[in-house]
């Protein structure tokens, strides 16, 4: 059959609309704060064969992955695949990425020939294990972090399979709001299915499997056009996580190596630190969403994220290591990671493109959780995600109060978190001075503090950046570090960056995202945006006169002009040729 453009377009919009829905559909009928609000999970639309044709707005690293889950649902189930079949997923050696995402996948059947599967994966707050939550860092293998799930039937021929309800129910610390969080799912599913059938209707069913394919093809034509026009070369960078929560004196090497040649990419993480102790492993899956999703954004703004991108890019890890986990490793928190990772390619990207790509972000979100009982007995868990401040980039500032580009979540509204949690928050603000200084700062990062309320639960944290800082990029200086205290106003504590811990009735936890890292030269910063980082209290007058060598007067609220200059030029005097120090790759 001959592609038509206008059908083309008009055929994927409509595709694309479909997995769009589906997200809308779990965020209107989820019961967790985890999806409902920050919402972690994702939505996708894959062809017969378990390739991936249209994603939802959703999560990348999710996105990425959903390939992996189904090709191991395929394995185990080709040829037992009928209507009314739904699989679910979340054991990362069988094709998952950590316990608490859990997958689950509805085949689409015209005629009775299978032309589509409904994707979705979510967070769940709890899927058993250790500690509540089911995200503890300090797990030193799989089988401490909760319900392994392999590829198994939830539904089979439209028939709920209650053995397996049952056992997810009964290990499970929340099941009313597991169960309803995956009934959200499967409601996703339905959707997409309804509306699968009626494009089948509008276009017909040989039209319809043609132009499933045809947008594969059209993304990888534009991926392949977009990355010759990249420069051929090969290019490295090197990164580390503070440590896995376990060894505290052991930083974990991350090292990405992009060899690009023609209209073909590769990323190799050969080179990074065997897998850890602690929790903080990843699935091959999980590092090929990271590396798909870095790529990705270099590229032009309108190529579809679907399997003709994947075909462009090659990821290799190996076995064995924090990128590529084996048994039995644990892998809980592997997001933070997973988001490092996306920091390390960044890195080997801006030697690449040095126009196109910022310095590093916060690292990713910080994930805290606060499980525990009431005095009646009755569970809660509650589950947040904290990230919001970019690197600055070669053209513009680090954004601040945004979501880290790789998850594409929402914070959690204060209101809600207060109505549905024995927590309070008692502040939620931006913090000056920590933002990584440069031509172009870092995004400023922020503070929360949440007093616990009931006697006691048990609070786990996994962040990093506490010691190896987001890197600045030339010239631009690393933002400031990451930071877990314990009652900051009475016998303040400073606790490790990954922790399991109690907390007591009235106890205050805070946590502080770090700065993204600065880009360029913070002496040729324009000096009125100096005035309104101070004005925006981003800046402090003390630290705008040391750090960009800029004079305010607080009285009038001008720029003594002299004064900057002759500030500046004792600052280049002072360190001569570079006028400040400059972070160089090593050092990063």
């Amino acid at each position: 059959m001959k592609t038509d453009p206008v059908t083309l377009e008009l055929f994927k919009n409509a595709l694309f609309s479909i997995a769009d829905e589906m997200a809308v559909t779990i965020c209107r009928t989820t019961y967790s704060g985890v999806l409902r609000d920050n919402m972690d999970f994702s939505t996708a639309f894959t062809d017969a064969d378990g390739k991936l044709v249209a994603q939802g707005l959703t999560i990348p690293l999710h996105l990425g992955s959903i390939p992996t889950a189904l090709e191991a649902v395929l394995a185990e189930f080709e040829g037992d695949i009928h209507p009314g079949d739904v699989f679910v997923i979340n054991d990362p050696y069988h094709g998952g990425m950590h316990l608490p995402d859990v997958f689950i996948f509805k085949p689409i059947f015209v005629d009775g020939e299978r032309l589509a599967f409904g994707a979705t994966i979510s967070h769940q707050a709890d899927v058993g294990g250790r500690v509540p939550g089911s995200n503890a860092s300090d797990s030193t293998e799989i089988f401490q972090e909760g319900l392994r799930i392999p590829p198994l039937k939830l539904y089979e021929r439209g028939k709920p399979n209650e053995t397996m309800w049952t056992m997810i129910e009964t290990n499970v610390r929340i099941p009313v709001q597991v169960t309803g969080d995956m009934r959200a799912q499967l409601s996703a599913c339905n959707i997409a299915e309804r509306q699968f059938l009626e494009l089948v209707e509008r276009f017909g069913l040989e039209t319809t499997r043609h132009y499933m394919m045809a947008v594969i093809e059209y993304a990888e034509r534009l991926t392949r056009a977009g990355l010759r026009e990249l420069p051929d070369g090969e290019y490295s960078f090197e990164d580390w996580i503070d440590d896995d929560g376990i060894d505290r004196d052991q930083p974990i090497r991350l090292f990405c190596t992009i060899r690009k040649r023609g209209d073909a990419i590769q990323v190799d993480w050969d080179g990074s630190a065997p897998q850890v102790k602690g929790a903080i492993n990843c699935t091959l899956s999980f590092t090929k969403a990271v590396s798909y999703a870095a790529v990705r954004s270099v590229l032009a703004f309108d190529i579809p994220c679907n399997e003709g991108l994947f075909r462009a890019i090659d990821v290799t890890a190996p076995p064995g290591t924090v990128t590529n986990m084996v048994l039995p490793a644990a892998c809980a928190a592997r997001g933070l990671t997973g988001f490092r990772m996306g920091d390390c390619v960044y890195g080997a990207l801006a030697k690449m493109l040095p126009d196109k790509v910022g310095a590093a972000s916060d690292g990713g979100n910080t994930g805290i959780t606060v499980g525990g009982y009431d005095d009646d007995r009755k569970p809660f868990i509650f589950v947040d995600f904290a990230c919001g401040s970019w690197g600055g980039r070669p053209w513009a500032d680090g954004v601040q109060g945004n979501s880290n580009m790789f998850a594409n979540m929402a914070s959690q509204s204060i209101e809600l978190i207060e109505a549905e949690n024995p927590l309070q928050v008692l502040s939620y603000e931006l913090i000056p001075d920590r933002a990584g200084i440069g031509e172009y700062r870092g995004g400023v990062p922020y503070r929360r503090d949440y007093r616990f309320l009931e006697k006691e639960a048990v609070l786990q944290v996994r962040s990093d950046r506490r010691r190896i800082r987001p890197y600045g990029l030339y010239g631009g200086r690393p933002g400031k570090p990451s930071c877990n205290i314990l009652n900051p106003d009475r016998n303040a504590q400073v606790l490790d960056s990954k922790l399991t811990m109690t907390l007591g009735q009235g106890d205050v936890f805070r946590h502080e995202l770090p700065g993204g890292g600065g880009w360029g030269d913070p002496l040729k910063r324009d000096p009125q945006k100096v005035l309104k980082d101070v004005r925006n209290e981003f800046v402090s007058l003390e630290r705008a006169a040391k750090d960009y060598g800029v004079v305010i007067n607080d009285a009038t609220w001008q720029i003594d002009e002299a004064a900057t200059t002759r500030l500046r030029e004792a600052h280049r005097e002072k360190h001569g040729a570079e006028p400040l120090p400059t972070v160089t790759w090593e050092d990063a």
